[in-house]
């Protein structure tokens, strides 16, 4: 019998489990107590509830946190968790599969990059996850696990959902995780330290932008339309046009606030045209553009831009006021850079 996960669930879901149990209802508390204060993953350990309580637990839940399997670590401190998934295909049906999560340290900050489905549906080309295809979304203890499994999980600062798969896709399982992240039953961090990055499901956008004040971070590669298709086949049903329509029906003049990646790809969307065609784009929208050095994967056209190229281009869309940054490459050596993540479809090969 498939025991259900607890992770992820609010004190009021745990409470009536603990009801339907005949157990006090203030079990509830205490089982959110002990699963995200005290992240523990063992019934046996919970010890201020009864033997009882815990033997009636155990026979039809688990806490459901999933210990990572393997641990890289880059020359420049970066680490690469990989995690055992098992995603619904079906009813009662269930595939087996792997994710990976990144934690990356600075001098004041370790961040986690996380993922949210095994593989993609939004196939863009030059992701090594959108070119295994789609094997299933996580659920809210998946992602969890990925929180509190690592070695450096009493000491994250900070997260961005932009690991494996489409996080607007997933919503309501990463809108669960996000209310674990920033209640104070929950870790209680302030919604200023996590970072959605999305191609722009525009459904599933507008209830984040409505339901949250986290930070997002749209997956943008190329100002013309045409060209964005090319390689992100998302932008044949959400125009990326529609997508900043919406954007800029909220307010990000404040403290939440919105960036725009952009990969450079050499000869393909690095020229002063794109940039200037990005500053029109983006005109009027007070928001930050992240250029992003390409790593090349096989089977791809194009390569990584010269450093010269992508300073030039930053130049140009800083003279045509935007705020633009070359993010720094971390992880490459061990494929934890962005777009190479792909679970043990990476690790096999």
């Amino acid at each position: 019998m498939t025991k259900t996960k607890l992770l992820g669930k609010t004190p009021s879901e745990l409470k009536e489990i603990a009801l339907s149990l005949g157990l006090p209802s203030f079990t509830g508390g205490q089982l959110a107590q002990w699963i995200y204060v005290k992240r523990v993953g063992d019934f046996s350990l919970m010890t201020n509830l009864s033997k009882a309580a815990r033997e009636k637990l155990s026979e039809k839940y688990e806490v459901g946190i999933t210990p990572y399997t393997l641990c890289q670590k880059s020359k420049d401190g970066t680490k690469k968790y990989l995690f055992p998934v098992e995603c619904p295909v079906g009813k009662d049906t269930f595939e087996k599969s792997s994710v990976e999560a990144v934690m990356i340290p600075e001098a004041d900050r370790k961040t986690l990059c996380v993922s949210s489905q095994a593989g993609c549906k939004m196939g863009c080309h030059f992701c090594m996850t959108g070119r295994q295809g789609f094997h299933g979304n996580l659920d809210a203890a998946d992602i969890l696990s990925q929180f509190i499994a690592i070695d450096e999980s009493e000491s994250l600062t900070n997260t961005v959902f932009m690991g494996m798969g489409e996080p607007l896709d997933n919503y309501d399982n990463v809108k669960r995780v996000l209310e674990v992240l920033t209640s104070d039953w929950g870790w209680g961090w302030s919604p200023k330290r996590i970072t959605l990055s999305s191609i722009g499901v525009i459904p599933s956008l507008r209830r984040f932008l409505d339901e949250t004040k986290c930070h997002l971070a749209i997956s943008l590669h190329n100002p013309f339309p045409e060209e964005r298709a090319s390689m992100m086949p998302v932008e044949k049903a959400y125009h990326i046009k529609d997508v900043l329509s919406l954007i800029k029906e909220y307010d990000f003049t404040g403290q939440r606030r919105v960036s725009f990646e952009y990969t450079v790809f050499a000869g393909f969307n690095d020229s002063m045209r794109h940039a200037d065609a990005l500053v029109h784009l983006l005109k009027g929208l007070e928001c930050r553009v992240n250029l992003i050095r390409f790593h090349k994967i096989p089977d791809f056209p194009y390569g990584t831009a010269p450093d010269i190229v992508m300073e030039r281009f930053r130049d140009r869309l800083t003279k045509g006021g935007l705020t633009a940054t070359i993010r720094a490459s971390r992880g490459e050596d061990i494929a934890a850079a962005c777009g190479l993540l792909a679970g043990e479809h990476a690790e096999k090969k």
